[in-house]
């Protein structure tokens, strides 16, 4: 069990969860009520304050919720911070006990790899019918996925990244493979090669598969940069400084098929991370070079910041050929997502309307928001290029996640059905249950509907 799990057993004070509106007729003991008054406590939701026993010692603590339309199903990850050490339990206005819980487990995490953090041994009993096995998985995911975004390049590249992804595999019987180098050029995945090939850690397709090949087969797709500099069209320094997350995708992948993994999901999993620096040397790929798809499509590079599509794209053909029933692509793929739709909200795109409708469903359900924005096929002129197949980048720079998009979609086609996240899998400031730095994002409510749809 998760340290910050109380037994059942243990003797535990109660966190009385209040709202604004209700907070004078709540189930609250009286002499707390009149506390509180005295105290200038009203309900304010993320307030917490503190009630004295007539004894002495503590008789509890009341915590201020929002309500309605307002109410944030992860305010519960506030209180490992406000809370004094012992074992606690939440009583009153929990809308989704179980939310409640994984918020506050989840906001127990620490990186701590390079700084020790002090914490208060602050421990929650799990409200009654809350599933403990589903929120250790739940927790272990999100943790592996915060802990390898939070981690530098210097300790995090491509033959690290393949760590992690071996780890999991033997962790779980899973078989796993590593294409590496010139392999690469061999086994047919030259834009891989060509991304990778000017930094001194050698670019890697890294691959796992379990599960019964009867089973729906489902591919996971994540982008595994472990640092981009821009290549050749580099990033100003300021831009630099948070690319060690661009392995978000990987890390969320490897988030996902853990928690698939780790429940015995019924599908055929395959596992892709195309494993790269995009660094500067004399060997790097250039503006206005046509690079060979594995697809067979030629590319023009109109700029080499925009790396993370060519290696996407031919881990993309690679899992299309199998012509999955789903593909699932996460990216921490452009800029343009974000000033659309922030950091919190990841871009979804697909064009199966029940797969759009089932993940935003579950999305909502399991406070792991995302946005549908389309692939408009009129932007497809912008990625043109005279003298190739397609452009890495579209002309203007307009609607920049979107040609994003539709560039990927270019290298799907047999697959039943495929959607692409463009996620920034971080926390630029920290929030109930979300602390800032590396972020889990999608991954509990891809979960869910996998659950739904094939057990």
């Amino acid at each position: 069990m998760l340290d910050c799990i109380a037994p059942a057993s243990s003797l535990s004070l109660p966190v009385w969860c209040v709202t604004k509106d209700t907070f004078a007729s709540a189930a609250v003991p009286e002499t707390a009520r009149r506390f509180a008054e005295a105290a200038g406590f009203g309900g304010e939701p993320g307030k917490l304050l503190l009630v004295p026993a007539a004894e002495g010692g503590l008789a509890g603590a009341l915590f201020g919720v929002a309500a309605g339309a307002r109410a944030d199903a992860f305010a519960a990850g506030a209180l490992p911070g406000l809370l004094p050490a012992g074992a606690w339990r939440l009583e009153g206005e929990v809308a989704s006990p179980r939310l409640a819980a994984l918020a506050f487990a989840l906001g127990t995490y620490r990186f701590t790899r390079y700084k020790a953090a002090a914490g208060r041994d602050v421990r929650l009993v799990l409200p009654e019918g809350v599933d403990a096995d589903a929120l250790v998985r739940t927790v272990e995911a999100v943790t592996l996925t915060r802990d390898l975004v939070n981690t530098p390049a210097n300790d995090l590249g491509p033959p690290e990244l393949e760590d992690a992804a071996r780890a999991l595999a033997a962790r779980h019987g899973a078989a796993f493979r590593s294409v590496t180098g010139e392999r690469l050029l061999a086994e047919n995945f030259p834009m891989i090669h060509a991304v990778g090939r000017a930094a001194d850690r050698a670019p890697r397709l890294l691959e796992i598969r379990a599960g019964d090949p009867a089973h729906p087969k489902v591919t996971l797709v994540g982008k595994g940069v472990a640092f981009d500099t821009g290549g050749l069209d580099l990033k100003p320094s300021s831009a630099m400084l948070l690319m060690k997350k661009d392995m978000g995708g990987a890390a969320n992948a490897l988030g996902l098929a853990h928690l698939l993994l780790s429940r015995g999901a019924k599908v055929n999993l395959r596992v892709l991370i195309p494993a790269v620096e995009n660094s500067v040397s004399a060997s790097a790929f250039r503006p206005g070079d046509i690079l060979k798809s594995r697809k067979g499509l030629s590319v023009e590079i109109g700029n080499t910041d925009a790396e993370g599509r060519l290696v996407l794209a031919d881990a993309l053909a690679l899992a299309d050929e199998e012509a999955p029933e789903l593909v699932i692509d996460f990216a921490t793929l452009t800029g343009a997502a974000r000033v659309a739709l922030g950091p919190q909200l990841p871009a979804a795109f697909t064009q199966d309307e029940d797969l759009a409708a089932d993940l935003a469903r579950h999305a909502m359900v399991e406070a792991d928001p995302l946005w549908r924005l389309p692939l408009w096929a009129p932007y497809q002129g912008m990625l043109e290029s005279k003298i190739a197949d397609t452009n890495n980048v579209s002309s203007g720079g307009l609607a920049g996640a979107i040609t994003a998009a539709l560039f990927l979609e270019k290298f799907v086609g047999a697959a039943r059905a495929w959607l692409h996240l463009d996620l920034f899998a971080w926390n630029p400031s920290s929030r109930p249950g979300r602390p800032e730095g590396g972020e889990a994002q999608t991954i509990r409510a891809l979960d869910a509907l996998l659950a739904e749809r094939y057990g």
